[in-house]
């Protein structure tokens, strides 16, 4: 890396960064909230995803009004996937629309960057779920499974630990509860403007896919949006055959666009957008966005986002938070509203290793409180304040 390099990558390290990726957080799990508040049965899945662009767009504009360089926005456009749906279902207008129903598992995706620092959420819920009734069965398997799964992850993902572990005690988490991750699903390392950063924890990899896949360490200053998804079935995703709405440009391609309609839409998309995620939903004319996108991602200028499903009849579930790994330790600045009380499983987690795991607190503060303690109990049994606690004082 030249040293101009290094100046223009912007980390954790710096507060201003920190503050940016705080704001866009503070907005994300707002306009999750807003959506998860509205799923309720006879909601359109349309409806729910424009809710959330909506929110965001809304949001953003209010901050940092003056640097009028500043760009901000959504980072990964709301995306609805329900019951089998694995990911990416963000229909426009004009395709089939889904209502939702009693008892559906419904997976709420997106994300806000502020400055192309990105911070993205993702919860799963089963629509009409309440204490008095709670969901049983295997919606309730797979929803603890995922959930335990990120919890896992937030205590893994720190300084110094491998990605080969998080990948480990998924594996292990989602075969207690009679669960498979979906099959060579990655967690992205962030960077400013980048979604897909070059470190990744892969879930559930094939031999293949891991003999592939590059071991890492996780470092200081670094930050991952970690994304975690798990089926009650064989856990392989496949193409619905759905329309693809989400696209985000691919920087590394170059191409010369023949259509008028391509170059109209490649321009205001580069315009609005730029390298961040977004959907055809947010065009105007949807049918000119639809026709434009064909050449565009015919010739790779756009990568797509496929929906993707499992086999009708199974259930996923989705968590996915974003983590700053903070010279005081990592600090989780996204999350859904989740109630564990509303979902009864008859399994849980087997392993030894990762029930204490699991049990440790994952709060910066309750770990400091537990070395205040003790400190304490090794002054009440030598005398001797330790050597931390005589620093303190001589501050």
């Amino acid at each position: 890396m030249s040293g101009d390099d290094e100046q223009q990558e912007q980390t954790i390290a710096d507060d201003v960064v920190v503050t940016k990726y705080k704001m866009g957080a503070d907005i994300a799990n707002k306009a999750l909230q807003a959506v998860v508040e509205a799923a309720k049965p006879g909601v359109s899945v349309v409806s729910l995803c424009e809710k959330g662009d909506a929110l965001i767009a809304t949001e953003t504009s209010k901050v940092f009004r003056k640097e009028k360089d500043i760009k901000k926005g959504i980072a990964f456009p709301t995306c609805v996937s329900v019951n089998n749906y694995v990911c990416h279902f963000s229909p426009l207008k004009s395709d089939p629309d889904y209502t939702l129903q009693e008892g559906d598992l419904v997976k709420i995706d997106l994300g806000v960057h502020v400055d192309g620092f990105i911070s993205n959420v993702a919860h799963s819920l089963v629509v009409g779920a309440t204490k008095e009734a709670p969901v049983t069965g295997r919606k309730a398997d797979v929803i603890k499974a995922a959930y335990l799964c990120a919890e896992a992850a937030l205590r893994l993902v720190k300084p110094g630990n491998q990605n080969t572990q998080v990948t480990e005690a998924w594996n292990k988490i989602t075969q207690s509860f009679k669960c498979t991750a979906i099959e060579g699903m990655l967690s992205h390392q962030l960077k400013q403007h980048v979604i897909d950063g070059e470190k990744t924890i892969i879930q559930n990899p094939t031999e293949q896919q891991r003999k592939d896949h590059e071991k890492a360490e996780f470092e200081v200053h670094e930050v991952y949006a970690v994304d975690v998804l798990v089926s009650t079935g064989e856990g392989k995703a496949r193409d619905s055959g759905q329309r693809t709405t989400v696209y985000k440009r691919d920087p590394s391609k170059q191409y010369g666009l023949k259509m008028k309609t391509s170059r109209v839409f490649f321009s205001e998309m580069e315009k609005r957008f730029d390298v961040m995620p977004f959907t055809l939903r947010a065009f105007e004319d949807e049918s000119k966005a639809r026709l434009g996108v064909v050449e565009c991602a015919k010739h790779e200028l756009l990568q797509p986002f496929n929906v993707l499903h499992e086999k009708e009849g199974e259930y996923v579930a989705q968590f996915k938070f974003t983590v700053l790994l903070m010279a005081s330790g990592p600090l989780r600045i996204t999350s859904g509203p989740f109630e564990p009380e509303l979902y009864k499983s008859e399994h849980e987690v087997q392993d030894p290793e990762l029930k204490v795991l699991l049990q440790s607190s994952a709060s910066r503060k309750a770990q400091k409180k537990k070395k205040k303690k003790a400190s304490k109990t090794v002054e009440n049994a030598t005398g001797q304040p330790t050597e931390e606690e005589e620093n303190e004082t001589a501050k």
